[in-house]
């Protein structure tokens, strides 16, 4: 499904301080921008039956509202919607003709960050290599070209057109509207939630035996609850449109700064995961690679920590990470993958499913606990979602549907994992798969190339770090030095605690039931404590109580058993 094109071109207008107004035309589905200092984006007054069906993030609220102007951090919504693959004016989750424009670039993030300074802006929109003097001309064009790329104008810039020259129809100018369907939030639902935490499931049973599994179907439906907790938040008032909006109509800009944080901490833990990911996959396909540098020798793991590393340092400079974020969109179609290698080689091999394990063990419940809380850490990004659909009423019908198809991957995995291997079951079920199947050179594959969105990961943290700079520090070469830095930082702790599965647990122990249970339950009664019944506090409170008793006991065992491995 493709956007419908006017046969009139779109106008674009930018101010700039003298009021000197200047219009350029480009032709297709492009869409302008402006450099006013207010944000408003297009479409309250259009007739939106003639937008596409495409998926965008709309701009819910105006520059007007509190919590969409000048509070850090501006770029959320845009650098999650990358990450999620959310913001694609023009994506159908298994292909459309239009994949060249499947995701708006990250450097579309202008008008987030116009009101702080407009050189960030400059200095995102410069490539590896930045262009001489005598380019500029040029330049000019390149970005005029490639506008279309970028996100629509916002309505004072049409407003203040001449009526005489205005386009008859602006329909294609659709990314923020509210166009995603039913299928389309649903693929992206399950995209968030099934990442690399599907490897671990089948651990998570062996820490805690079979009864984990009940644990795993309660953190399901409760995840689905506190979903619709943050739906009914951002409902309340106009202009809340991310999770950290939330935290701010909830507890003010101390609550925004807070939630932020706790965000953006756990993608950085996910970033360590990744790596320690690759260095134990990589080292199982190839034991014996070592580097020796003089009287220095790095083993497998090191070696490939280390060429992760290089290999995907020069992605997070990208001035556009479109064709990452398709690779990310493929996130479901590789799970289910792994999955079925999974159960081919158990039922094709002579691994079998013959183990049968223990119904509970209580002492490493504490660890299932953690390792089952990572699985549902998608609530960061279900409020970018939600503001995606058509449909908004869809949305607690969709989370039922993603999570409930997620959760049924997860215990699919888990019972056959645990089945096969039992008691001698690693962190990464690929670890444990048969050296000598092609079937499991390809899982083991499929897991590997996954680390291309280690970027996608990344970059919601550096952007955020970016805006806190300086105006005149917001050069090219300080953003790459930035982004190095973080990346360099998740290696050096990745070779510090090279324990995926306790890192798992300590993430899920921790941030997830933060961001997935206790704020949302908390953000709710804040924000409607006049508004809901009895019925709901005690529900809330509940939640909370279980978030809070897991995420002690979770954090405290995942801590001892990483101490315990230096001792």
């Amino acid at each position: 499904m493709s956007c419908p094109v006017s046969e009139r071109s779109l106008i674009i207008e930018s101010d700039d301080d003298d009021d000197t107004q200047s219009a350029a035309a480009i032709n297709g589905n492009g869409a302008g921008h402006g450099h006013d200092e207010e944000e408003q984006y297009p479409g309250s007054d259009s007739d939106s039956s003639s937008s596409s069906s495409s998926c965008a993030t709309p701009g819910r609220g105006t520059s007007s509202s509190p919590y969409t102007t000048q509070q850090w951090p501006q770029s959320y919504r845009q650098s999650i919607d990358i990450l999620s693959s959310v913001q694609s004016p023009n994506l159908s989750f298994l292909g459309t003709p239009t994949l060249s424009r499947l995701s708006n670039s990250f450097l579309a993030v202008t008008d987030s960050f116009r009101s702080k300074t407009p050189e960030i802006i400059s200095s995102f929109v410069k490539p590896l290599l930045g262009p001489t003097t005598s380019d500029e001309q040029q330049r000019h064009e390149d970005a005029r070209k490639s506008s279309q790329y970028l996100l629509p104008s916002r309505k004072p810039s049409l407003q203040q057109i001449p009526e005489d020259q205005k386009p008859l129809v602006v329909a294609h100018e659709v990314s923020p509207y509210r166009n995603c369907s039913y299928i389309q939030g649903v693929m992206n639902g399950i995209n968030v939630l099934c990442g690399v935490g599907i490897l671990s499931t089948p651990y998570a049973i062996k820490q805690g035996g079979w009864i984990g599994l009940v644990i795993l179907c309660l953190f399901a439906l409760l995840a689905w609850y506190t979903g619709v907790l943050l739906r009914h938040c951002l409902d309340s008032k106009e202009g809340l449109e991310t999770y950290p909006d939330i935290g701010h109509a909830a507890f003010g800009n101390t609550g925004r700064i807070v939630i932020s944080i706790i965000l953006y901490v756990e993608l950085y833990a996910c970033c360590i995961e990744y790596l320690i990911l690759e260095s134990d996959n990589l080292s199982k396909l190839f034991p014996t690679a070592h580097l020796t540098i003089g009287s220095l020798t790095l083993n497998s793991h090191v070696f490939f920590a280390i060429l992760t590393t290089i290999i995907v340092m020069p992605t997070t400079w990208l001035r556009d990470l479109s064709c990452l974020s398709y690779i990310s969109a493929g996130g479901v179609i590789a799970s289910i993958f792994v999955v079925i290698c999974l159960f081919w080689v158990g039922f094709a091999s002579d691994v079998g499913f013959e183990n049968k394990g223990t119904a509970l063990n209580l002492p490493g419940i504490p660890i299932a606990i953690g390792l089952y809380g990572y699985c549902y850490s998608g609530h960061g990004v279900f409020p970018n979602i939600y503001s995606s659909l058509k449909n908004r009423n869809q949305f607690p019908s969709i989370l039922f549907t993603c999570i409930g198809l997620s959760t049924l991957l997860y215990a699919g995995a888990a019972v056959m994992g645990y089945k096969m291997f039992g008691e001698a079951t690693e962190s990464q079920f690929t670890l444990n798969l048969p050296d000598n199947s092609v079937v499991s050179k390809v899982a083991v594959w499929t897991t590997v190339i996954r680390i291309i969105t280690y970027a996608l990961t990344i970059i919601p943290l550096a952007m955020s770090l970016e805006e806190l700079l300086p105006p005149n520090q917001l050069t090219y070469p300080n953003i790459i030095m930035l982004r190095s830095s973080l990346v360099v930082s998740t290696l050096l702790i990745a070779l510090s605690v090279p324990f995926f599965g306790l890192v798992m647990a300590l993430v899920g122990s921790l941030f997830a039931m933060l961001v997935t249970y206790i704020l949302p339950c908390a953000c709710f009664l804040a924000i409607l404590k006049t508004k809901v019944g009895w019925h709901q506090v005690a529900a809330c409170s509940f939640i909370i109580a279980v978030g809070v008793c897991c995420a002690c006991v979770g954090t405290y065992s995942s801590l001892s058993q990483i101490i315990q491995n230096y001792t």
